[in-house]
């Protein structure tokens, strides 16, 4: 049964929250737990979700997941209990081969960015029993051998660890010989077997036992190998190595099949007794895979490629024996030198596509792990991104990077930012690979809508129709969506008693203005308006830019003559002249009005027909009607004089009145 080996509640730590703006991280104390080996899958771990100071339904609120490395998931989440489960069958001697302690690590993220180590040990079970490399021994022994030699046995192998792990070997009973059983420096048990008694070929040529070797487990596991010692005539010499050890170091991209090293025996017998063989002793079954020994030259050479980033040191022990059987053994030990044959990996463990503008500087917006499978400086992984982006890059624990916010982001500037992680060794040459990222800055109602113009002017003709367009205002707001839909409105207003909204209305999408009257110039020279644009944010914001519309004044009044009067009776009005008045003579004078403006209340006067009289601008819109000739009473006692007002419109309008000019005495 797992037990965590640290309890209490955890402080939550929010590391990111994109839609408050702020984003933190936060590195936890280590997380530890055990499991046995091979328990089925879904078996429990430990309580996670009490370890993050969650309750157990909150896993999926806040994100929470396993980051492995890129290792085979050997755990899983429930999200119901919220617990720490096994994801399948665990091989602890897989994992972590016959190391004391098997840790598997990994780390759980919560809410986004925030990273909470995990450490679990994988507890041994005696799921193994010894192996020997080969269940069939064979032992060659001189039949002048003297008691109390000692002959090395093929040793048994047990993956697990601990109590679990080989602990004895067992002979069968017999005359001849006994069993001892030497520690060597790594720990292993290695067996011999002692000669007892001295052996007569003659007597009984073969010699037929069994070694057992047993671990200690609960209950026990063992296995039995078949032992032939042959009993052979006088071997006078034994074959000798030219070296008690070999070595040899090699980089791991050396080819299939190339010669590492060449071990040499000498035995100074001759014929058949000096004929000496190689053969492997004390060797795994991983390196009878990667290499093999030629039997009679001694060469050693690969038989499969060679993986630093695997095994960086190989370990074995190779027996040389002549044809009586006599056996003599050396240590050979390779070495692997690492190539930088790995370019860096780099995993997105977090990252936020989307980040506010206003996000403060520091604010983590991506979690990603560099790797190399390479050692040394082939191992050694620097990364690094473009430097004209509001974006750094800082190292933290565990070959974590974090992306963070270096400047203040505007979205008006820069909407999106395709950023490019490089990641590089320190080999030569060096290797690097690359990882794309693409945040899309977020925008926030930072930027109220804008006129072009600080005040706007319009004209509109007098006598419009009612509903006609008249302007047309539009404002631009740099921020998107909602932030960016512009309405506009007018400030209510009393204009001459009546309500601006008599006068004018706008449309609030389009900031058309029509007019909801037809303007009379004599009536309302301007209108004076104050417009606003407003944005769709929460809360929103807006701008005023003021707007005036003139009137333009249309020739729509007739010219009046306001004197002489026309009289209101039906008489017709009477002046008096003396007939001795000299020419220019002062006899009338004229006033016209022109409610229009402009041209259209310019008024030109003028007489019809032939009369001893002339009209003579005084002022504007002001004549005077003086005598330019000499008067005859006697022959023409009165005119009848019509006056004529015509203004300078297009078309012009024109006015008349008659008048009665009396010649008196």
């Amino acid at each position: 049964m797992a037990a965590p080996q640290r309890g209490g509640e955890y402080r939550r730590f929010v590391l990111l929250s994109i839609l408050l703006g702020t984003q933190r991280e936060t590195w936890a104390e280590h997380i530890l737990y055990s499991v046995p080996e091979e328990t089925d899958k879904g078996s429990f771990v430990g309580n996670i979700a009490k370890d993050l100071g969650l309750e157990p339904g909150e896993l999926e609120e806040h994100g929470v997941r396993i980051i492995s490395r890129g290792r085979t998931q050997l755990f899983a989440l429930n999200p119901r209990s919220g617990s720490l489960v096994t994801a399948g069958r665990i091989d602890r001697e897989e994992l972590c081969a016959q190391s004391a302690r098997c840790l598997v690590n990994f780390n759980i993220l919560m809410d986004k960015m925030n990273l909470h180590p995990v450490e679990v040990e994988i507890i041994d079970v005696n799921d193994n029993a010894p192996r020997f490399l080969t269940e069939e021994m064979t032992v060659k022994i001189t039949e002048n051998t003297a008691p109390g030699v000692r002959f090395p046995l093929n040793e048994a192998r047990d993956p697990d660890v601990g109590t679990n792990s080989l602990q004895s070997y067992q002979l069968n009973p017999n005359h001849h010989f006994s069993l001892v059983v030497q520690t060597g420096d790594d720990g292993g048990k290695y067996p011999e077997l002692v000669l007892e008694r001295v052996l007569d070929r003659e007597e009984e040529a073969v010699h037929h036992l069994l070694l057992t070797a047993s671990d200690g487990g609960d209950p026990p596991r063992s296995q039995t190998a078949h032992i032939q010692v042959t009993v052979v005539d006088v071997n006078d010499h034994a074959p000798v190595f030219s070296l008690p050890q070999y070595q040899a170091t090699v980089p791991e991209n050396v080819p299939v099949g190339t010669r590492l090293l060449t071990v040499h025996a000498v035995d100074l017998d001759e014929g058949v007794n000096g004929e000496v063989t190689y053969s492997f002793r004390k060797i795994t079954q991983k390196i009878l895979q990667l290499f093999q020994l030629n039997p009679h030259t001694g060469e050693l050479s690969t038989l499969e490629g060679l993986d630093y980033e695997e095994s960086s040191y190989y370990e074995m022990e190779v027996q040389a024996q002549d044809g009586p059987g006599s056996i003599t053994r050396a240590k050979v030990m390779i070495t692997i030198l690492d190539v930088n044959d790995n370019a860096p990996e780099v995993t997105v463990t977090s990252v936020s596509n989307s980040v506010p503008e206003d996000t403060p500087t520091g604010t983590v917006v991506a979690l990603f792990y560099l790797q190399d499978r390479d050692s040394g400086k082939n191992g050694e992984v620097t990364c690094t991104i473009s430097e004209n982006l509001p974006f750094k890059l800082e190292r933290s624990i565990d070959n974590y990077y974090r992306l963070m916010t270096a400047k203040n982001l505007d979205r008006e500037k820069c909407s999106v930012y395709n950023i490019t992680l490089i990641a590089t060794d320190g080999g030569t040459p060096p290797l690097s690979s690359e990882t794309h990222i693409s945040m899309n800055v977020a925008d926030i109602n930072d930027n109220p809508p804008t006129f072009p113009q600080v005040s706007y002017s319009a004209y509109i003709p007098e006598n419009n129709p009612r509903g006609a367009s008249v302007f047309t205002v539009m404002a631009h707001d740099p921020d998107s969506g909602k932030n960016a839909q512009v309405t506009y409105s007018v400030t209510e207003d009393i204009i001459m008693g009546s309500p601006l909204s008599s006068y004018i209305s706008i449309n609030s999408d389009t900031g058309i203005l029509y007019a909801l009257c037809s303007f009379d110039y004599e009536h309302i020279r301007d209108l004076q308006l104050l417009v606003t644009a407003s944005d769709g944010g929460d809360p929103p914001l807006s701008s005023n830019v003021s707007l005036i519309l003139f009137m333009l004044d249309q020739n729509d009044n007739t010219p009046e003559i306001l004197y002489p009067t026309f009289p209101t009776d039906g008489s017709t009005g009477v002046e008096l002249a003396p007939r001795s008045a000299e020419p220019g003579t002062l006899i009338a004078l004229i006033k016209i009005y022109d409610r229009d403006s402009g041209e259209n209340g310019e008024v030109n006067c003028r007489l019809e027909g032939e009369v001893p009289f002339q009209i003579i601008s005084s002022s504007r819109n002001s004549y005077k009607l003086v005598i330019d000739g000499a008067l005859d009473r006697e022959q023409t006692p009165e005119y009848n004089v019509t006056i004529t007002a015509t203004d300078r419109g297009r078309p012009p309008l024109s006015a008349t009145t008659t008048v009665i000019l009396i010649i008196t005495d």
